[in-house]
C-alpha cells in the first residue's frame, strides 16, 4: 500500500465520526495497539525534543526501509505517534522525506490539538524525516547505534 493509500484509509476511518471526542477515542485505541519501543531504547537519545509529553521514537533501517517503534507517557500522544508510524514505517528514506502528510489536516487533527500537542506532532514528524535523511545520506548504513 502506498503512503497516500494509507492516508486515505485513515481519512475514511475518521470520517465516520463527527464529534472530536469520538476521534480522540480512536486515537487512544490506536495508541493501545502501538508496537512499543524496546525499553532499552527509552533513553534520552530517542526522546523527541519539543513534545510536552515524553515520546521515544526508535528507527531501524534494514538497508532499504525504515521502521519505527515508539512509546509515550500520554495516551493521546501515543495515538498520534501511532498514526505517523502507520503511514511512514516500512518506507524507504526517500518516501519518508518526500511524504506529503495531508491526512493530518483532512481529519482535523492539527486544528483539534492543543498548541503544545500540535508542536509535539510537528516535532515527531520532523524527527522521522531527519532519521530518513540520515539513512539516505549514509546509504545502506545501520543508523543509530544500539545502546
Amino acid at each position: 500500500m502506498t503512503i497516500n493509500e494509507v492516508q486515505d484509509n485513515i481519512i475514511d476511518e475518521f470520517s465516520v465520526f463527527d464529534d472530536w471526542m469520538d476521534k480522540y477515542n480512536v486515537l487512544i485505541e490506536m495508541g493501545k495497539e502501538l508496537q512499543l519501543v524496546d525499553p532499552k531504547f527509552k533513553v534520552k537519545d530517542y526522546l523527541i525534543e519539543g513534545c510536552q509529553s515524553k515520546v521515544w521514537l526508535y528507527p531501524a533501517y534494514n538497508g532499504s526501509e525504515v521502521t519505527f517503534t515508539a512509546d509515550s507517557d500520554a495516551i493521546i500522544t501515543k495515538g498520534i505517534v501511532a498514526l505517523l508510524i502507520r503511514v511512514l514505517s516500512g518506507r524507504t528514506p526517500e518516501e519518508i522525506i518526500n511524504a506529503d502528510l495531508y491526512f493530518i489536516d483532512r481529519i482535523g487533527l492539527r486544528q483539534n490539538l492543543s498548541p503544545t500537542r500540535s508542536n509535539g506532532l510537528l516535532s515527531m514528524l520532523r524527527q522521522m524525516k531527519l532519521y530518513a535523511m540520515a539513512y539516505k545520506a549514509q546509504g545502506a548504513g545501520r543508523g543509530p547505534k544500539e545502546r
